[in-house]
């Protein structure tokens, strides 16, 4: 009997910057995908890889003064680093401008246009170079600007070849009806089949304006068209017209996973593109959300990308993804922040898991010397524990087959809680007390370091350290290698093994600390970010034991605050924080500039005209990289929900001492 296969793509990533964690999430998605097919029996292959040719990288060639091969070679190398570093186990990386891949785009052409859907004719449109895609006039936006990244286009007139899309769109529409659940989530679908009802356009596919690109094999005079070439990687990764037995061992592929910006190239374009060429057409295309910063996506331009590396240098591989696994619903869109980031570390990492594991082999240890015991007389909540443990690897199967990810984890967690919650209701330092119920704590740490196992395994596919830290302090380091999904079984633990010293796996981070380190001084950071709750838990811990007591300050204290009048010149928010502004105000004949944690409660706009107080004499401090002159005084409520700053009831010049 044939093994049953499964072929899973990521988009191929357009090398003109580096990569950010958006990017990222993609790739981490289809990896965790692609190692859970791999553990349940699956022959599995996933392709990812870069697009190197088009108009945008020509340029950029340019404009440093390199050759585009040279231009990209550079990326490429650092996307592959990433993905080490990230440890996506992908088994081929493609970049178009392999001479395999030539091949196979070439080919793929050449039987479309024998086929007689290729002819020669002029464009004149809109052409829109970063998205590399054209567009007519009545699809663009207003100002003449794409409507996919609301940026100018360009009018451009040449010769090209054009391919006849809308031969095809009935037939499209047919295969979309016969075949529901090729276009993923539903959302994505609607919108597909709403584009190609409103009428299908012929598209322009060679440009003869631009050399940067594989040249059309009956008029070397043009180059393929980029998306063209482009989508016509996933035949190439698997040996299509090198290796016939291998291509059809998998092709059609199972998932295109791809961001939901390009849908329209992968469930339009390359399907009729197949139609064409009479090859099957992918059992799936999966288009997902963005991760997006609280102020909108990410891009260079707004400069608000996260670097998936330096992500990692802070809190470590396996936080990074799980935190992009657990935080968003696959297909939706989903907001990355470093605060929500910590907190997934904390509470589910440190708390839940890491607590979890430490208790348990601290007990195995001292109850029993280090050596797992054998399971005895049962308590009242060993069934329950077990039927759990069955019950959450059934759900995360389910939502693992749609491509639920964070409610397979979500899953997974209820147990590790439910874990958790066994210690609280067997206290085994209590059943350690009597020497005659060493054998029902016998049962107890059995089934504390199961539960652990089934975690570690079933948490394989996710996490690519974890699983073997929790085999290594559970001292089945070397099956942990071998453990595959059907392992996630009860029972498989071997009484009598050795436990390792414990170790926390993810230590808990403090978020103020770590914040002041990266903004500047923990005092200036912490004031500007929260300032009043900064000061209220301060002030709660250091009076903990004496809550009647009052702390005062002498007159001469108070003298060494310079406070003034400042007028708002202009505000505005700055870029990766939802909660400071920058500032700049006049004090007297002085301008100057302040940061100001109070995004939450005003508006730029809202602020500019005011008169407000602020502390001339405060030691200027670097906030997020922004220089900060000083600090605006406020006022809120214990529970934060209300902030106002301190403004005058008299229009006083500005720079008036507050005295």
């Amino acid at each position: 009997m044939n093994k049953k296969t499964f072929y899973i793509t990521t988009p191929i990533y357009y090398p003109s910057d580096k990569l950010h964690i958006g990017h990222a999430y993609t790739t981490v998605a289809a990896d965790a995908i692609a190692r859970y097919k791999r553990m349940n029996g699956y022959d599995t292959f996933f392709l990812t890889g870069t697009d190197e040719h088009g108009q945008k990288i020509e340029r950029k060639a340019q404009e440093k003064g390199v050759t585009p091969k040279e231009y990209v070679d550079e990326i490429v190398s650092w996307i592959k680093n990433l993905w080490r570093e990230l440890k996506i186990s992908y088994d081929d990386f493609i970049r178009t401008t392999e001479e395999r891949h030539y091949k196979v785009v070439q080919h793929i052409f050449k039987t479309i246009y024998e086929k007689g859907d290729i002819y020669k004719s002029e464009y004149e449109g809109w052409y829109c170079t970063p998205c590399e895609t054209f567009w007519t006039e009545r699809q663009l936006e207003e100002g003449n600007c794409c409507p996919d990244c609301g940026r100018p286009t360009e009018k451009m007139k040449e010769e090209s070849y054009f391919f006849k899309m809308s031969k095809y769109a009935d037939q499209w529409l047919k295969f979309i009806e016969e075949n529901p659940d090729f276009i993923q989530p539903e959302t994505r679908r609607n919108e597909m089949i709403n584009f190609v009802k409103q009428g299908l356009e012929d598209l322009c596919i060679s440009r003869s304006s631009l050399k940067w690109g594989i040249p059309v094999p009956i008029d070397e005079d043009h180059v393929i068209y980029v998306w063209f070439d482009a989508l016509s990687n996933y035949l190439t990764g698997i040996k299509y017209l090198e290796d016939d037995e291998f291509f059809n061992k998998y092709w059609p592929a199972d998932l295109h996973l791809v961001g939901k910006e390009i849908m329209r190239f992968h469930t339009i374009q390359w399907p009729i593109m197949l139609m064409s060429a009479g090859l099957p057409l992918p059992k799936k295309v999966f288009g997902h959300g963005w991760l997006i910063m609280k102020d909108g996506k990410m891009s260079k331009s707004k400069g608000n990308v996260v670097d998936p590396l330096e992500l990692k240098k802070d809190f470590g591989l396996d936080a990074i993804r799980y935190y992009l696994l657990r935080e968003m619903t696959f297909g939706s869109d989903g907001t990355y922040s470093t605060e929500a980031l910590i907190q997934r570390i904390n509470s589910d990492l440190a708390n839940d898991l890491g607590n979890l594991l430490n208790r348990t082999i601290a007990m195995v240890r001292k109850y029993f010397n280090g050596v797992i015991p054998e399971a005895g007389p049962a308590t009242d909540f060993d069934e329950d524990l077990q039927v759990t443990a069955k019950r959450t690897i059934a759900k995360m199967e389910k939502s693992m087959d749609v491509l639920q990810m964070n409610v397979a984890l979500e899953e997974l967690w209820n147990f590790i809680r439910r874990t958790n919650k066994y210690i609280d209701e067997t206290c085994p330092w209590i059943l350690a007390k009597d020497e005659a119920k060493k054998p029902v704590l016998g049962t107890v740490l059995y089934n504390l370091c199961e539960a652990l196992r089934i975690i570690a395994v079933a948490l394989k596919p996710f996490l690519v350290e974890t699983p073997f830290k929790i085999g290594e302090q559970l001292g089945i380091l070397p099956d942990m290698e071998t453990y595959q999904w059907e392992d996630t079984r009860w029972g498989l633990l071997k009484p009598g093994t050795m436990v390792q010293g414990s170790k926390p796996i993810f230590p808990r981070i403090d978020m103020e600390e770590y914040f002041a380190k990266k903004g500047g001084a923990f005092e200036d950071v912490a004031n500007a970010v929260e300032p009043q709750k900064v000061k209220k838990e301060a002030s709660r811990e250091q009076n903990k034991d004496k809550k009647d007591q009052k702390e005062y300050i002498t007159f001469e204290e108070f003298q060494k605050i310079d406070l003034r009048v400042a007028k708002v010149l202009e505000a505005e928010r700055i870029e990766g924080s939802s909660k400071l502004l920058k500032v700049q105000v006049e004090v007297g004949e002085e301008k100057r500039q302040l940061v100001a944690g109070i995004a939450k409660y005003y508006k730029p706009e809202e602020l500019v005209g005011k008169k407000v107080v602020i502390v001339y004499n405060m030691k200027p401090a670097k906030i997020f990289g922004v220089e900060s002159n000083g600090m605006i005084l406020a006022a809120s409520t214990d529970d934060d929900s209300l902030l106002a700053v301190t403004t005058l009831d008299k229009d006083l010049p500005t720079g008036s001492k507050v005295r």
